[in-house]
């Protein structure tokens, strides 16, 4: 029953008991004088009876009112929730800056408290905002949450792309980012499709590596401090090797748990390079670019390391080739600390959906100002500041002399040992898209 409705029933109610006062009560019933009794007519009931009548038709007439007055207040809460479920709920897509040290990885651990993430901190933003229900936090496949790239401990990141269902509430980005530390900041929301899963639309990732060049430095004859500036000749031949990644790889060397048989260990790398040096407080950077399909655990960071380790002088340039193979090799891992996420790539829905009238391309144009602003007041100045006081590289470089990079699994085998036969085509086929 609606408002209008309760409001009648009771005025007809009032209009049945007739005219009241409270110190009267209802008008008193009379009965006729009797024959040949010329008596004035006597009031019905006692005067104690007409009184406690009185009472009850005005307590009910006032209970009528006050339920009516609840039922009015139950109306308008329902209405103002029933507008906010209402409120659209669509699929969409953000883009993430963070700086991941202190955090461990970006993939939130349900129940573990213990190893905070950056989605902890992301989910957490999203529910206070309202842009989520609470439940949806608890139950991240409720809002179908799906990050990119599932970046590990202390990597940072520049264009992460996650994609989950939201209500869209007025100034929703200034909302999220109200409840989000500073070093992690949502920098673009675009509309997709419903069906739309950033992961498995996402055609390639672009990370890049920062790192002191020193790590070039040759151990035989060349400054192991940050005085040392890379020379170019030698970042000529850091790109000659970073080029031998290009292609289809079969990179089972370069991430753990992975068999050399298994399908899964072939990646597609469309290109790798550094860029020209540059200083910063003294102390000389290059950046490394790598463009993959997609990446196994650790598989960057390997990368690096051994391209490091050769130009180094601790390992041989054919080590290289040799990884391609079954064979076990010993690949080190260079420090997470350097390794961020710059940019996703989503080229096939663009060109499907990103000029189709309905939906924006996934491309983030608008949004590169900020991003590089972003990269400038947090990722780079922690990496910086990291290395120096930390020295992550310097240590992590200290060990290169205890891998054997000459050891394989054939090697260890022994003579008269079976070995798996390689797999055929290993080597990149140097395609494109």
């Amino acid at each position: 029953m609606g408002l209008p409705s309760l409001r009648a029933a009771a005025w007809a109610l009032r209009r049945a008991c007739g005219p009241w006062t409270p110190r009267l009560g209802p008008r008193l019933l009379c009965l006729p004088p009797m024959a040949g009794n010329g008596e004035a007519p006597v009031p019905v009931g006692t005067q104690q009876e007409q009184d406690r009548k009185g009472r009850r038709g005005w307590q009910g007439t006032a209970r009528i009112w006050e339920e009516t007055e609840q039922q009015a207040k139950k109306l308008k809460s329902s209405e103002d929730g029933e507008q906010h479920r209402k409120l659209p709920k669509r699929k969409v897509v953000l883009l993430v800056a963070y700086s991941g040290k202190g955090y461990h990885g970006m993939q939130r651990n349900v129940g573990s408290s213990k190893f905070k993430t950056i989605e902890d901190d992301l989910v957490s933003a999203l529910v206070r905002s309202g842009c989520i229900p609470e439940n949806h936090g608890e139950d991240m496949r409720k809002m179908s949450f799906q990050r990119c790239a599932r970046t590990d401990k202390g990597v940072s990141a520049a264009g992460q792309v996650v994609s989950l269902k939201v209500w869209l509430i007025d100034d929703l980005l200034e909302k999220i980012n109200s409840h989000l530390p500073s070093h992690i900041r949502i920098l673009g929301l675009k509309r997709v499709t419903g069906g739309f899963n950033s992961k498995n639309k996402c055609d390639a990732r672009t990370y890049f590596y920062m790192l002191p060049t020193f790590a070039f430095a040759h151990k035989d004859h060349d400054a192991q401090d940050e005085t040392y500036r890379l020379q170019a000749e030698t970042l000529g031949r850091v790109n000659r090797l970073l080029a031998c990644y290009r292609g289809t790889h079969n990179f089972h060397n370069f991430t753990s748990q992975k068999g050399p048989r298994e399908p899964s260990a072939r990646r597609y790398i469309l290109d790798m390079f550094c860029e020209e040096p540059f200083v910063r407080e003294g102390m000389e950077f290059a950046v490394i670019k790598v463009k993959g399909q997609s990446f196994m655990t650790h598989q960057i960071r390997k990368m690096v390391g051994l391209v490091v380790a050769v130009v180094k002088g601790y390992a041989p340039e054919s080590v290289l080739e040799r990884c391609w193979g079954e064979a076990k090799v010993d690949v080190p891992k260079a420090p997470g600390l350097g390794l961020v996420l710059e940019r996703v790539h989503f080229e096939k829905y663009n060109q499907r959906f990103g000029h189709d009238g309905l939906h924006e391309p996934l491309d983030w144009a608008r949004e590169e100002a900020e991003v590089a602003a972003f990269k400038e007041q947090h990722i780079y100045p922690t990496i910086i500041s990291t290395e120096r006081h930390e020295r992550s590289m310097a240590q992590w470089l200290s060990t290169l002399p205890v891998h054997d990079f000459s050891a394989t699994a054939h090697a260890a085998a022994g003579p008269g040992t079976k070995v798996p036969r390689a797999l055929e085509g290993s080597d990149g086929d140097g395609g494109s898209d």
